[in-house]
């Protein structure tokens, strides 16, 4: 009976779900109808050519003027609740679980709609502070893939690389963990690297592209990791020379 259960919670869940991302589509599709329908209406009295071009303008137009208006819609939601997360290890099926899944259902409803197209301008920067991540001033994002922001913090003139991933969660033997990810100042994360809950990285160090930063990971200060899972360069320059005090 207790997989029945969780079905059914799964279900209103997912239901709930869809009932949000239709209420905040909706709301950011009203001035693209709005706007659609005072053209349709300006242009009454236009050749048909003309009017299908003008039209077919402002749909394009409409188009950016709904993903400002849902990033803007969902970011003062959870403002205005003050919705953020917390740190600790929490059953799939606890309270803190299922407002994670909120609001990363929250943030994927501009990750699949609109946010290639905010990427290395200041909207991405404006998302991410109204989704409750603490930046610092010109912080350069070039991926979409950076989830749980209210437990991320970046600071000054770091560069997030193209296809990079930010993680604050994960989960362990059924248990769902956040922690949070800090990055210093001058950082720079590399095309497609991996940062997992808990790392926190030193200003000016460097993770090279592709490299997979494990769990709980602290990377000192001017540091370069590489690989995977990633290793530091430092710490791989001063065991090789040990080793060859050792065997000169």
């Amino acid at each position: 009976m207790k997989w029945l259960w969780i079905t059914i919670i799964q279900l209103i869940f997912a239901v709930f779900i869809y009932v949000m991302w239709a209420f905040f589509f909706g709301i950011a599709l009203m001035p693209v109808l709005f706007l659609l329908f005072k053209v349709w209406q300006i242009t009454s009295m236009f050749p048909l050519w003309q009017r299908v071009s003008l039209l077919s303008m402002t749909l394009a137009v409409g188009y950016f003027l709904f993903g400002l208006t849902l990033i803007f819609t969902i970011g003062i939601f959870r403002t205005v609740f003050r919705l953020r997360l917390k740190e600790g290890m929490y059953s799939m099926y606890s309270i803190e679980a299922l407002k994670w899944a909120f609001l990363s259902s929250l943030y994927l409803t501009i990750h699949y709609t609109f946010m290639d197209f905010v990427l290395v301008t200041p909207f991405a920067n404006l998302l991410f502070r109204m989704l409750g991540a603490k930046l610092g001033k010109n912080v350069q994002f070039n991926s979409k893939f950076i989830f749980d922001a209210s437990l991320l913090e970046i600071g000054d003139n770091t560069v997030v690389g193209g296809g990079a991933i930010i993680d604050c969660h994960m989960v362990e033997r059924g248990k769902l963990k956040l922690k949070k990810v800090k990055i210093g100042k001058n950082v720079t994360l590399g095309s497609h690297s991996t940062i997992m809950p808990g790392c926190e990285i030193g200003d000016s160090a460097i993770i090279s592209a592709s490299a997979v930063l494990q769990k709980d990971t602290k990377v000192e200060r001017r540091d370069i990791w590489y690989g995977i899972p990633a290793e530091s360069m430092r710490q791989k320059v001063r065991k090789d020379k040990e080793d060859m005090d050792k065997n000169p």
